[in-house]
């Protein structure tokens, strides 16, 4: 029945459930005297929501805490084998796939490398297949346990009645690519499993709000520093965060060509393959047939020389105007939109870290607006190269969490029956 809102009582129970759910996610163990402040639930509606939860297999007893006077109270957390989640990254440079508990604990990981042709459909698809009957063999993991399959993919991602996730990446010339399709038809995984795709600067966006250096800021950018550049905005409006295409907004009017066709993109002056090949323009000498991180390495060595010998002044050079193009980038993004901070991740900007740092912060004061500049804070992530990974898997567990631990019912086989639609349309 439906209240004057339009909830219904099976609405309002969801709600509580989730809730409870998220609470005890991200601040248990709590007991039922500590829920009810936190939910701002009663505490019969906290009893009767946990009791449900527990017979579900969700939540289970974490030890006792004395109390005031009176009888321990017992702690609660959510069960880490309720459920699984797995989480997959279409990187620059290889395939990577973890399976992981509903606690978030990585319990196996499968990588495929990816050479020539990287990007080729067929090749990806493929990878993320093996990777996921790899991760679940390895652990011995039933796919019907699943919650469903997180992918971070590179582009724009459209959801389309027919086809699913539809993935527009341009620079990896995927033109409209059906991945949902393609993995639905060649997976082994069962129906009720779903795919949450999206962006990978988006699940580097939700995994380190989550649980890394945004926890607690209401508005925020994160941005994914590799082959190329991305972002994803958060604030209270997108809660959950949305995928920006920062790395193709102009920043040199017939500029050099960047690897969506474009001239004059961030992408093609502060990416981590443009990096390289303006090293390599300039005499530099990356190791022969080396993969990207591999190269970089080598130019961060050669720029900044262990044990006191000369730095390659080439290399310097093109770090320093790297630095000054990402800090000139990032004042963009704190002109238009004001974060209170601003994280840089990826694999890219992992290995440039603290050194580079300094100069991109000092370059993004000098060209934003004094006023916000003054109000947001540059930090590198906290998670490390599997956020983009764990913010996937996140995806499913969102989903998870919104329906109030509730798994997907499977849809009825045949019609429905006249008197059911009758009913639900009187609803």
């Amino acid at each position: 029945m439906a209240g004057r809102n339009g909830r219904t009582v099976r609405d309002l129970r969801r709600a509580n459930r989730a809730v409870v759910l998220q609470r005890l996610y991200f601040d248990g163990p709590l007991s039922r005297f500590e829920l009810g402040p936190v939910t701002g639930l009663s505490s019969g509606s906290v009893s009767n929501v946990v009791a449900d939860l527990v017979a579900d297999g969700l939540v289970e007893e974490a030890g006792s805490v004395d109390s005031d006077g009176g009888r321990p109270r017992t702690l609660l957390r959510v069960a880490p084998g309720a459920g699984h989640m797995i989480g997959v990254d279409v990187g620059e440079t290889r395939v990577r796939v973890e399976l992981f508990d509903l606690t978030l604990t990585e319990l196996a990981r499968a990588e495929r490398p990816l050479e020539q042709q990287r990007y080729d459909v067929e090749v990806i698809v493929g990878h993320i297949r093996d990777g996921i009957a790899e991760v679940l063999a390895g652990a011995g993991i039933d796919p019907e346990q699943l919650l469903g399959v997180g992918i971070g993919v590179p582009g724009i991602v459209e959801r389309t009645p027919g086809s699913g996730a539809v993935v527009h990446g341009q620079t990896i010339g995927w033109d409209a690519v059906p991945l949902e399709a393609l993995l639905r038809s060649t997976s082994q995984l069962p129906d009720g499993v779903r795919y949450f795709i999206d962006n990978g600067a988006k699940t580097l966006g939700q995994a380190e709000m989550w649980f890394g250096a945004g926890r607690g800021a209401r508005n925020a950018i994160v941005v994914l520093f590799g082959s190329g550049v991305g972002a994803c905005l958060v604030t209270p409006e997108v809660e959950h965060g949305r995928a920006v295409e920062w790395g193709h907004l102009t920043v040199r009017v017939r500029g050099r060509r960047c690897r969506c066709g474009a001239l004059g993109c961030l992408e093609a002056y502060a990416g981590a393959e443009s990096l390289l090949e303006r090293w390599r323009e300039e005499g530099g000498r990356p190791p022969e047939g080396a993969d990207e991180e591999t190269a970089l390495t080598a130019m961060l060595a050669a720029a900044y020389p262990s044990g006191g010998g000369a730095a390659d002044p080439v290399a310097l050079a093109v770090l320093e105007e790297t630095a000054e193009y990402l800090g000139a980038g990032l004042s963009d993004l704190i002109n238009l939109f004001q974060p209170e901070r601003i994280l840089i991740g990826g694999w890219a900007g992992l290995q440039l870290g603290a050194r580079f740092l300094p100069a991109v912060r000092r370059h993004a004061a000098s060209y934003a607006l004094r006023h916000p500049a003054e109000k947001v804070t540059i930090e590198l992530g906290r998670l490390g190269p599997d956020a983009v990974t764990v913010g996937a898997a996140i995806l499913p567990l969102a989903d998870f969490f919104a329906r109030g631990g509730r798994r997907l019912e499977p849809a009825p086989e045949g019609p429905v029956p006249a008197w059911q639609t009758a009913l639900e349309e009187r609803l």
